[in-house]
């Protein structure tokens, strides 16, 4: 479709497939160079529209196959963000006293990481601008499931529709990915719950 909405859920199905979201420009310009190294299929999935205004570094310089990056160390919550919803998620992380992962990789995803939040965190949210179904929150329930780790999970991205053509922030906004609805989604989720 017009905005990429079901990739990530049709190219993780795929074996041997390696799927990375980028954050940034510059997070972006690393997985490039990370999928020219393998020699396997690859694929780095980027919006449309405008970049985050990160400046890209100097060197050519790959990210390590499935290691996400924590941004921000919290408690009780953990908000896994897969790609450009990074940025939206920032605020909401700060305001909850969140910890917030850019997840990089959504195939193969960061078990190990996913495993150490377990321990210390009960409440997980991942956020997305992909498909819910089949994308890459279903990608950390199936690995809950079957790790039997018993986490609260929250998963935020585009609704089972085909939306009509707008802006990107437009769109992101009509689904509940933008700054105001995370919160408002975690906020109508664990109402009168501490997190």
């Amino acid at each position: 479709t017009h905005i990429g909405a079901f990739d990530l859920s049709y190219l993780r199905c795929l074996p041997n497939m390696t799927v990375m979201t980028p954050a940034d420009e510059n997070e972006c310009r690393q997985l490039l160079t990370t999928a020219f190294t393998l020699d396997t299929p690859a694929a780095v999935r980027y919006p449309r529209g405008s970049g985050t205004g990160i400046p890209a570094g100097a060197k050519l310089q790959g990210i390590e196959i499935g290691r996400a990056r924590r941004v921000r160390e919290g408690k009780n919550l953990a908000i896994l963000c897969f790609g450009s919803t990074l940025a939206s998620a920032q605020p909401v992380a700060d305001a909850l006293d969140a910890t917030l992962v850019d997840m990089r990789f959504v195939k193969p995803l960061d078990e190990a990481l996913l495993r150490e939040l377990a321990q210390t965190h009960s409440r997980f949210v991942t956020v997305e601008d992909n498909a819910i179904m089949g994308g890459a929150g279903s990608a950390v329930s199936e690995f809950f499931r079957a790790e039997a780790i018993s986490a609260d999970l929250l998963q935020l991205g585009l609704p089972d529709v085909y939306q009509e053509h707008a802006s990107r922030e437009e769109l992101l906004a009509q689904a509940g990915i933008d700054g105001a609805g995370i919160l408002a989604a975690i906020a109508k989720r664990w109402a009168g719950n501490t997190l």
